[in-house]
């Protein structure tokens, strides 16, 4: 039996300091609509397949049983009272790729993902535990959290368009996929039509899942996918433990060396900085869908999201190391689920929910055969549908942020060479402007547009 929550407060927890632990089928419902987005939507958690067997020269049931353990240490979120689906650090992918590529294959480059995935770690606890990550959301400007969004945003899409990206290669399903994807979760028709047709307001409950289910169908007709072959011989795959320790874990290839470690401080300072805009839009998000749902707190802390963080990458790092690294947010689906739980308590009861079930649904069906085998073949598309909704949500959030034409050119320019020349230089120039443009002290207007003009 759930316990129940009073109206206007927050979901029911045991207290474990900073933590506040919510067990399935306990402290919060079972959403069938989250469940099924989970079961398909696994193919873009599957996407890391292909990332560590080319990166990393580890054969693919090695690589399978990675993304099963990473599924795992998803759920420890919505576990431990952090309102939002975890994924991966999705914009430092290439960056990272590019890091560990200096490396020979085999096991220095391994060594080389350790190393940066365990420093990541420690500066994600080092964040937590001081409490600077919350203080930096609370002091960081309105016009470089705006940068940090738009420059995500950007980068998300470029990534997809560019010579190298994956629209190249799937135009016709990438291009489907994403009009029903941007269709279904953010058309303002689509939503008067599902107050009018019960027939939309089932497909709007199951987010991104059309589009997923059509870029199957879609992908083979266009011929630019193959047919899927569903596998029926087994149900469960079991990760190969003993493997994956043998052949990427430091366990069982040793520890990289301190000058392994010393190259990757740059790197690791770099990826966090990138990551650093998960929590401003995870922050963005939670306010717009504890604004509209008055009859549930949610508790959004960047101190423990950035806890949690850490321990799920160095928990990967002596384990299995990954390339796309342990991220603090999926926005584009965290922004499904948001959208969905707006509709009120009889759509989604609480948001912890709907993040719960979706990655549990996700954990499970990554190790079941006969799903794996099914959206193996759309395991690309369903990557860059992901990326472009995550444009158009960073995007969005970046131009309510701002509320000045200041603010708004400051992000503009921050975000264009964060998403040409990296991360760091991003930010360097957008403090600079801000300091030159606006000045270092924190005006008053910019302190009551951070809670009032926040959309998502």
């Amino acid at each position: 039996m759930v316990k129940y929550r009073e109206h206007g407060k927050e979901q029911p927890y045991l207290s474990a300091g900073i933590f506040k632990v919510r067990i399935p089928f306990i402290h919060y419902k079972w959403e069938w609509s989250e469940a099924l987005q989970g079961i398909l939507m696994c193919a873009t958690c599957l996407g890391a397949v292909p990332i560590m067997i080319d990166v990393l020269g580890i054969p693919f049931e090695i690589a399978w049983g990675m993304v099963i353990i990473n599924g795992l240490l998803y759920s420890i979120h919505s576990l431990l009272g952090d309102p939002v689906i975890p994924g991966w650090i999705t914009p430092a992918i290439p960056l990272t790729t590019a890091f560990v590529s200096n490396f020979a294959v085999g096991v220095e480059r391994i060594h080389a993902i350790i190393a940066l995935q365990l420093l990541v770690g420690i500066i994600f606890i080092l964040m937590g535990i001081t409490g600077s990550a919350g203080k930096i959301i609370n002091i960081v400007p309105d016009s470089i959290k705006a940068g940090i969004l738009l420059g995500a945003g950007l980068s998300a899409v470029i990534g997809e368009f560019d010579i190298a990206g994956r629209y190249g290669i799937y135009p016709i399903s990438i291009s489907i996929g994403a009009i029903i994807s941007f269709y279904i979760l953010f058309s303002e028709s689509f939503r008067r039509l599902k107050k009018k047709s019960k027939l939309a307001y089932r497909f709007g409950k199951y987010g991104m899942l059309p589009a997923i289910i059509i870029s199957i169908i879609v992908g083979p007709i266009a011929k630019e996918l193959p047919a899927p072959v569903i596998e029926f011989g087994s149900i469960i795959h079991i990760p190969d433990f003993f493997g994956i320790i043998q052949t990427v874990s430091p366990f069982g290839i040793g520890f990289p060396g301190i000058d392994v470690f010393i190259a990757a401080v740059p790197m690791a300072l770099i990826v966090y900085i990138i990551a650093f805009g998960d929590f401003v839009t995870s922050e963005a998000l939670i306010n717009e869908a504890d604004e509209v749902r008055t009859d549930e707190k949610i508790d959004f802390n960047s101190n423990r999201s950035n806890l949690i963080s850490g321990f799920r990458n160095i928990i990967m790092s002596l384990v299995t190391p990954y390339v796309p690294l342990c991220g603090p947010l999926w926005s584009a689906v965290t922004a499904a689920v948001a959208q969905r739980y707006k509709e009120g308590r009889s759509a989604m009861d609480s948001i912890f929910g709907g993040i719960g079930t979706f990655r549990l649904a996700t954990f499970i069906s990554v190790a079941l055969i006969p799903i794996v085998s099914l959206v193996e073949p759309i395991l690309p598309v369903a990557l860059s549908l992901t990326m472009l909704v995550q444009g158009y949500v960073c995007t969005r959030l970046a131009m309510n942020l701002c509320s000045k034409d200041t603010q708004r050119g400051i992000a503009g320019v921050m975000a264009a060479i964060l998403a040409i020349k990296g991360a760091a230089w991003g930010l360097a120039v957008g403090i600079i402007l801000h300091v030159i443009l606006i000045g270092i002290k924190k005006n008053k207007t910019e302190d009551v547009t951070q809670g009032s003009n926040v959309e998502a």
